[in-house]
C-alpha cells in the first residue's frame, strides 16, 4: 500500500485527462490545500504569468508528485507506485 506523501505546496502533475475542465494528463499544478482529511487535495493549475486558469479539488489517483532534486544518498527511495 502506499503511503499518502503528498503536501501542502507540492508541485503535482495530471495523471489523468479532465476534457470538462480543458485539463489533460501532465498539466501542472500545486497543492493548495488538503481536503476530507487528506484523502482529497485542492490544486490550482496557473499560467506562466501566475494567473490561475483553474482550481479542483482532486483525489491522489488523479494526480503525481514532481520531484526536482535527486533523492538523498542517506535516505531510502520511496516508491512511487503501489
Amino acid at each position: 500500500m502506499m503511503t499518502n506523501t503528498i503536501k501542502l505546496l507540492d508541485v503535482v502533475a495530471l495523471t489523468v485527462d479532465l476534457p470538462e475542465y480543458n485539463l489533460w494528463r501532465g498539466q501542472v499544478g500545486t497543492v493548495v490545500d488538503i481536503l476530507a482529511g487528506g484523502t482529497a487535495f485542492e490544486v490550482e493549475f496557473s499560467d506562466r504569468n501566475g494567473r490561475t486558469y483553474e482550481s479542483m479539488g482532486l483525489r491522489p489517483e488523479q494526480i503525481m508528485v514532481l520531484h526536482f532534486e535527486p533523492a538523498s544518498p542517506d535516505k531510502t527511495p520511496e516508491i512511487a507506485m503501489a
